[in-house]
């Protein structure tokens, strides 16, 4: 069973050959002790049914694929979002070496982020000796000019106090006493990535600002502050930045690791690049504003915005779509006082045209989807926008507020009057919705492709494609660089979809003679 040097094939379709197939077939026959096949499509066909929705929906000690990620995932994040900042997970190295990889499939670039390796014996004794080794040696072998720390599981549950750590890391001379060292409690067995990026946020901008208030004035410096939240759309990052600078406007896009996640492959291996400075984040209450471009997700950001630094932290929905970026780009001009130009006006009437020519082919179409809260309630606005139908969308880790908020956005609107919106479930809910609530497409991340599977498996007539959009996609290339916020993001939102139903229509029309009857040039 050796390859062959002129020919080497990867695990598709090598193990297709006849001896990998023979040979597969007697592992499953010699060791898996595998039901008959009969019984195992028995089994399949009655997990596509109502009765089995109810039963699994009924279940509470089992979570099958939650669509969310942990806390410490999320502060990574928000860490490489700073200038020169490497962050910094105080618990196991198997977790430090998951966030690695997970944004490493996803944004397909090397992602620096150290542990100070907690076992058994800090498990039972605490942390303290790792986390000062362990800064020390940071420090010395990266050279950043911010450490941001976080925590795993194990640092929580045993109750290790960070800020304490860190104090008797710089008391004991292991980094000096004035080197940058924010740090968010991001215990993993509550709240999700979002909550991460949340807290590790909070926490930058308490460590920068909240013993140096008194000199600052809101206002003072005619800024805007822009909060991205968990945001893995480099081009979204681009996106605000265009058009903060066509509007002539002063701003913070704080926390931006739009370079970091993209650098050029020209010989130069860059550890740090980009991101918002620690003069940014001191300089942050004398905004005019700060504005959270995903709320759902910024609580407690919002909450230290308004009471420490006495901004407003005035409401916006999540800017995308045409209504909710018109919105938003109206809110900045508010506050500004600067106007709307007309290179944004000209971008809005593209995507208005777009939107008329593509709205025949959207209308009516049914769309589940999945994902984190203020992705999902801005993708659903824009599929309302388009006349489409969402059928079932799915947030596991938002709250009761939101939900409330969904429901009334689909309600006001003809095409949201079936919607069912779910909180606290995971995917394995989805793939029943999805196949006793048949819609035409789903829209989520790389996981959907199985159940997109599942659905083929059951007939080729049962199959619901899936549109990859969210994150992680780890199965597509390049994906992470596209735009979904502005008219920008709406233009490629609205490509990906109508184009989707057209690949979906010419896959439904191909049989030649049989099904080819439509205007197959004129779509």
């Amino acid at each position: 069973m050796s390859q062959e040097v002129e020919n080497i094939q990867p695990s598709y379709p090598l193990f297709r050959n006849d001896e990998y197939k023979e040979s597969l077939a007697n592992k499953r026959e010699a060791y898996e002790e595998r039901h008959p096949q009969e019984k195992i499509d028995e089994v399949f066909q009655w997990t596509t049914t109502k009765e089995y929705q109810e039963l699994n929906f009924n279940r509470e000690a089992l979570t099958v694929n939650p669509a969310k990620a942990c806390q410490p995932l999320g502060a990574v994040l928000c860490a490489l979002g700073f200038e020169k900042t490497m962050p910094y997970v105080h618990g196991s190295q198997g977790c430090v070496a998951y966030f690695r990889t997970y944004f490493n499939r996803h944004f397909k670039e090397p992602v620096a982020c150290v542990s100070d390796s907690m076992t058994e014996d800090a498990a039972v004794f605490g942390g303290q000796k790792n986390m000062m080794a362990g800064l020390e040696n940071a420090k010395a072998l990266y050279k950043p000019e911010i450490i941001a720390v976080s925590t795993t599981c194990m640092a929580e549950v045993i109750g290790d106090d960070l800020n304490a750590f860190i104090n008797n890391a710089k008391k004991a001379g292991h980094i000096e006493q004035e080197f940058p060292t924010p740090y968010a409690h991001t215990p993993s067995f509550v709240g999700s990535h979002t909550t991460g990026w949340d807290n590790m946020f909070e926490g930058m901008l308490r460590y920068f600002t909240l013993n140096h208030m008194d000199d600052k004035k809101v206002g003072s410096n005619g800024k805007i502050n822009l909060v991205p939240g968990f945001e893995t759309y480099l081009g979204n990052y681009r996106v605000m930045h265009r058009m903060m600078k066509e509007m002539g406007v002063d701003y913070s896009l704080l926390s931006d690791p739009s370079e970091v996640l993209d650098t050029p492959a020209d010989g130069t291996f860059r550890l740090y690049a980009g991101g918002t400075t620690q003069a940014e984040v001191k300089d942050a209450p004398n905004a005019i504003d700060t504005l959270l471009l995903q709320p759902w997700q910024l609580e407690k950001t919002k909450k230290y915005v308004q009471t420490i630094m006495h901004q407003p932290a005035t409401a916006i929905n999540i800017p995308m779509g045409l209504e909710w970026t018109d919105e938003f780009l109206m809110k900045i001009s508010e506050l500004t006082g600067k106007p709307i130009p007309a290179s944004l006006e000209l971008e809005r009437g593209r995507l208005v045209d777009m939107m008329t020519d593509s709205h025949t082919w959207m209308h009516g179409k049914k769309f589940s989807l999945y994902g984190d809260a203020d992705f999902v309630m801005g993708m659903t606005k824009f599929l309302l926008e388009m006349g489409a139908e969402p059928t079932d969308v799915l947030c596991n880790h938002a709250n009761k507020r939101w939900a409330k908020a969904m429901d009334k956005m689909l309600k006001d609107s003809p095409y949201g009057q079936k919607t069912v919106v779910h909180t606290g479930k995971d995917l394995w809910h989805f793939r029943s919705l999805v196949f006793t609530n048949k819609p035409d497409f789903m829209i989520g991340n790389s996981y959907g492709k199985f159940i997109q599977r599942d659905t083929f498996y059951k007939g080729e007539e049962f199959e619901v494609p899936l549109i990859r959009i969210g994150f992680p996609i780890f199965d597509r290339h390049h994906l992470h660089r596209m735009t979904t916020l502005g008219y920008e993001g709406a233009i490629y939102m609205l490509t990906t979809l109508v184009n989707a139903v057209l690949e979906q229509l010419d896959k439904e029309t191909k049989g030649m003679g049989t099904t080819d009857y439509n205007y197959d040039l004129i779509r």
